[in-house]
């Protein structure tokens, strides 16, 4: 079901100063009405309860019949079963979304963290209902299956979803102990990830006397005066010390909880639940992590000595990793040039992609400005097939805010065009899921890009584009291998904050490169990353997904003729199809050794037009 953020009318007076609020333009908040009209409306009410009801009789009615239903067609049939799950999965999956994105609107409303958990509640205690389907199905032997997909279109449209579901066979457990993983969850992982968003949502940064949120903090990094941005990085610090704690603990209670978890299914790595989630085998991400921790010194270290050297620095502090170029534009961009340079970009690719990209502009699927309490960064949440995808960033108009907004767009396509479906097969693996996003910024930057006839402007936007794909490759698996040694080192037992700190530090050096200096303060900044708690190890698919659209957008730029129906395909297969299959009418193959370096190829490729530009502009 989908997991999980955001509407109100106050105008968060720090981010619309910070950003000049009237060069932004409006701001769109997005209506949720489409899910619910309220917490407290009838639809909610009723649907709450009529997901009770179905989960109740959809036990009494399945439960401890399945095998016999695989010998049955019609009413009786296992495609009937499959069917009647796929509802309620949609139901159960509505009424969650919906919980999840009120409350993510402002995480520090009491109110609305007591409705989210309450909604929580009711739906983990109707999940628990519903366990024995999943694991009833794997006891069936995979000839009656088989014989029962051949044998009846309703169960045969459910293939894709029955043979990937194989493959979580040998991780189950009995019943009962799902049940009892599954209904602890919710004073355990559960509640430690709303802890970790609450105290996100509700740290303040002291800047010249003035307090603001993280967004518009993280925001002042990108400030061309270098004294701001050290101000900004001072109070980041700060802060992130001040409540260090609370995050260590956070940290290792979510690293203990899944070494338990691993330890009873049977996973032998600490990442291979998230590769079986992925449906991607653990030697294709070793592959990828190898290729790019080689390839750091080609990409990340030479491209930040390159920097250094633009910048009048010998080294760079850790705070001008993201400062602008000299050159670069410092106007702010408006809210409808956004919207208008992407749905441009994406309709010079294919009109369909355009058309698709406008209803979140059009519809209120959009919620932009940054707000107090509101959740941090930006996200597309695909919610239900019998719904629509909503997309949340913070806009502050910045560039990299309009790349965010085509990357999350792209992502609202994909869901869209992936909806079709059905609950059961419309989410994509995280590996795939970031191709969309990914190739969504890459025709955005390209767009942009073939616009610009003045060298300097053309300098600056190649090295933001430059930065961008480091720190979504680069800067990823360096993510991942902190990651990697965190897990592995809390085995041993607890971690001091010193010592996660240590472990964020030695990946950060080797990966950064000695042209950044990391000084006191950076050795907390591993404390806010959200993906390390709500989704262990997610952070190579950025990678997976970089270095894949690299080679996808290759493919395109070779040979355009087809390129975009085979791409929309690929879209639209969501997670019904595995990545060898998906990638096969593209030439490409990403058990292939060499299919990584062609995707880090082309940023290397960028920092050496980089360097011959440096020469002809200076």
């Amino acid at each position: 079901m989908p997991s999980l953020s955001v509407t109100r009318t106050t105008v968060f007076r720090d981010a619309a100063e910070s950003a000049g609020a009237e060069a932004l333009g409006s701001l769109p908040q997005w209506r949720l009405d489409d899910l619910y009209p309220s917490p407290q409306s009838e639809a909610f009410l009723q649907d709450m309860d009529k997901a009770a009801t179905m989960s109740r009789d959809f036990a009494l009615r399945w439960k401890g019949r399945l095998a016999d239903a695989a010998e049955l067609d019609g009413a009786q049939g296992l495609g009937a079963a499959l069917q009647d799950y796929e509802a309620l999965d949609d139901l159960l999956g509505k009424l969650g979304s919906y919980a999840g994105l009120y409350y993510y609107s402002d995480m520090t409303d009491p109110a609305r963290a007591k409705f989210f958990g309450d909604a929580q509640a009711k739906l983990t205690d109707l999940s628990t209902q519903l366990l024995f389907f999943t694991l009833e199905l794997n006891q069936i032997e995979d000839g009656v299956i088989d014989a029962a997909m051949a044998r009846d279109a309703k169960t045969a449209h459910y293939r894709p979803w029955l043979i990937d579901l194989r493959k979580d066979k040998p991780y189950q457990l009995d019943e009962k102990f799902e049940q009892l993983f599954l209904e602890k969850s919710q004073t355990g992982s559960a509640a430690f990830n709303r802890l970790f968003d609450e105290t996100l949502a509700s740290l303040r940064f002291d800047i010249d006397g003035k307090s603001q949120t993280l967004e518009p903090t993280l925001n002042l990094l990108q400030e061309s005066a270098p004294e701001t941005r050290q101000k900004a990085a001072e109070a980041l610090s700060k802060t992130f010390a001040d409540n260090i704690r609370i995050f260590t603990l956070v940290t290792n209670t979510l690293a203990k909880d899944k070494e338990i978890s691993d330890r009873w299914r049977g996973f032998e790595d600490i990442a291979d639940s998230r590769h079986l989630a992925n449906r991607v085998e653990r030697p294709v991400v070793d592959a990828l992590a190898k290729a790019v921790e080689d390839a750091y010194p080609r990409l990340s270290h030479r491209y930040y000595r390159m920097k250094a050297k633009w910048l009048g620095m010998e080294t760079m502090n850790f705070w001008d990793r993201n400062a602008p170029l000299p050159e670069s534009p410092t106007r702010l961009i408006g809210w409808d040039e956004a919207r208008e340079t992407v749905l441009s970009a994406y309709h010079g690719f294919a009109p369909d992609m355009a058309e698709i990209a406008s209803r979140f502009f059009d519809r209120g699927w959009i919620d932009a400005p940054a707000r107090p309490g509101k959740a941090p960064g930006a996200f597309a949440h695909p919610t239900v097939p019998s719904v629509h995808p909503y997309v949340l960033v913070n806009y502050l108009g910045k560039p990299r805010d309009v790349m965010t907004l085509a990357h999350e767009l792209g992502h609202g396509v994909h869901q869209v065009l992936a909806g079709a479906q059905g609950a059961l097969m419309c989410q994509t693996p995280l590996t795939l899921a970031e191709t969309a996003s990914v190739f969504g910024e890459m025709l955005t930057f390209r767009a942009l890009l073939a616009r610009t006839s003045d060298a300097k402007e053309r300098k600056a936007m190649l090295a933001q584009k430059v930065e961008d794909m480091i720190n979504t490759v680069v800067r990823q698996i360096a993510f991942y291998q902190f990651e990697r040694k965190v897990h592995t080192a809390r085995r041993q037992g607890e971690l001091t904050a010193e010592d996660i700190g240590k472990l964020w530090l030695s990946v950060q050096g080797e990966s950064l490169g000695p042209a950044i200096s990391i000084s006191q303060g950076y050795e907390n900044w591993w404390a806010y990353i959200p993906h390390f708690i709500h989704s262990p190890f997610y952070v190579y698919a950025y990678a997976f997904g970089d270095c894949l659209v690299n080679s996808l957008y290759a493919v395109y730029q070779n040979a355009p003729d087809g390129f975009q129906q085979k791409y929309f395909e690929l879209l639209k297969a969501g997670g019904s199809r595995h990545h060898s299959e998906l990638l096969a009418p593209f030439g490409l193959d990403a058990t292939d050794p060499g299919f990584w370096a062609r995707g880090l190829s082309m940023i290397e490729g960028l920092i050496d037009e980089l360097e011959t530009l440096d020469k002809t502009v200076g």
